[in-house]
């Protein structure tokens, strides 16, 4: 059976969390598109756990004495991410649409340079992947914005889930037999 008050809770929390969560995307986001050669933005994207697990320890010793089920905690991870997802889609739009001109293709295609040489040492099957990529990259600069963000949360949404469980499996708690 379903206990309403306790999904109303985790949802409530979650939604808190994922701003501070979208917050840390949005940071990272930007690391990496316009500073590419940092790696300050991918340090960021990779804490994305780590935070998760962080604040589902804090909901666990506020909110719930201690004690938290493996659902739970995988449910708190999986809306935080989710809330996360929508909100950094709304950044993201914007930021396509109205400040890119460019910056993140630029950004796509600088990389791209810089693994070229690799890809093609390694003979017709590295050639193969770099026009691969290339046509993959020359996809991304003709999508809309929304459909970019649409692209990325759904991609968010995706990778939280997958996320969630470890985290869930790690932060959960029962109580002590007395």
């Amino acid at each position: 059976m379903i206990n309403v008050v306790a999904l109303v809770q985790v949802k409530a929390f979650a939604r808190q969390e994922g701003v501070f969560l979208a917050l840390l995307w949005i940071a990272s986001f930007l690391l990496m598109v316009y500073s590419p050669s940092s790696s300050w933005g991918s340090l960021l994207a990779i804490s994305t756990p780590f935070f998760i697990g962080w604040r589902l320890v804090a909901f666990r010793q506020y909110a719930l004495q201690g004690n938290i089920s493996f659902k739970r905690g995988f449910a708190f991870s999986w809306y935080t991410v989710f809330y996360a997802s929508l909100i950094f889609a709304i950044f993201q739009y914007v930021f396509f649409k109205y400040f890119d001109h460019g910056a993140m293709l630029s950004m796509l295609n600088h990389n791209m340079e810089i693994v070229q040489e690799a890809y093609k040492a390694g003979g017709d099957r590295g050639t193969q992947a770099v026009q691969y990529m290339q046509e993959g990259i020359n996809s991304f600069g003709m999508m809309s914005p929304i459909q970019l963000a649409f692209l990325f949360m759904m991609q968010n949404i995706f990778i939280g889930s997958i996320l969630s469980l470890p985290i869930a499996l790690f932060c959960k708690k029962k109580k002590a037999l007395n």
